[in-house]
């Protein structure tokens, strides 16, 4: 369970983007609602610009709401907090800094890293970076440096972990095992998890909800609770009635 219980909601969020050259509006989002909480894990799943990276984006305080509004725990989100961790589809790691001191870098910045060094080697075991904790970015492989970029977010043990796509970019032998990871990693801290994702394999591996969106403008179709324990398995008939589900709601959305 986490150790704080939070309700997260999008409640009738709209968000546009004008074009500056142009008079043109882009509607990524529409009258969105969505209730989530802790213990969750939320996978967003849709076409490109269907608004799945602009709903992570206004939960993390980054952009704010054409109309409509988010809030966690009845207070409004509006700007950037060390509650809502972001992990992106790149590491966007520091190349001058150490993998340890990457780890360590939200807790300097926030005065908070003498007397929680001990933290900062947890995490790297909880990784398996022990051994690499004095190599930089650059002498690292792609899972490793995602794994680095994931314990650096949950360091500040936020209350809702913000994933865009952060497995986009790896094989998939490693995305696989990443996908495990993650799960683990959440399990441990039982935060509300929410992750952006063109998979939908890995959506349904992953989550305990699937949000379903559609584009132009973007909105949700569905929302389908995943009932089956951890781990999943691929090949299951539950698994790929899920699967068959899910893509008839894309392909349906894609139609419309």
């Amino acid at each position: 369970m986490a150790e704080k219980e939070v309700v997260l909601k999008l409640e009738k969020v709209s968000k546009s983007f004008a074009k500056i050259e142009t008079d043109e509006v882009t509607h990524a989002l529409n009258n969105v609602d969505l209730t989530m909480k802790s213990g969750e894990f939320i996978s967003l799943v849709g076409p490109s610009g269907c608004g799945k990276s602009t709903i992570l984006r206004l939960i993390a305080g980054l952009i704010n709401p054409t109309t409509g509004k988010v809030t966690m725990d009845g207070k409004e989100v509006l700007e950037p907090s060390p509650e809502r961790g972001m992990v992106f589809q790149k590491p966007t790691l520091f190349p001058w800094l150490t993998v340890e001191d990457n780890i360590a870098f939200s807790l300097k910045m926030q005065g908070k890293l003498k007397g929680n060094e001990a933290k900062v080697e947890r995490m790297l075991k909880v990784i398996g970076l022990e051994a690499f904790k004095d190599d930089y970015p650059g002498q690292l492989s792609g899972g490793m440096a995602q794994r680095v970029a994931l314990v650096r977010s949950l360091i500040n043990e936020p209350d809702v972990l913000l994933l865009d796509e952060p497995l986009g970019a790896l094989d998939a032998f490693t995305r696989m095992n990443m996908q495990d990871e993650i799960i683990r990693m959440w399990q441990e801290k039982g935060q509300l998890a929410i992750m952006v994702t063109h998979d939908v394999d890995e959506a349904i591996y992953m989550g305990t909800r699937v949000i379903v969106l559609e584009a132009n403008p973007g909105r949700v179709v569905a929302d389908i609770k995943i009932d089956d324990s951890y781990p999943r398995d691929r090949a299951s008939e539950k698994f790929v009635k899920y699967r068959n589900d899910i893509l008839n709601k894309l392909h349906f959305a894609g139609k419309r």
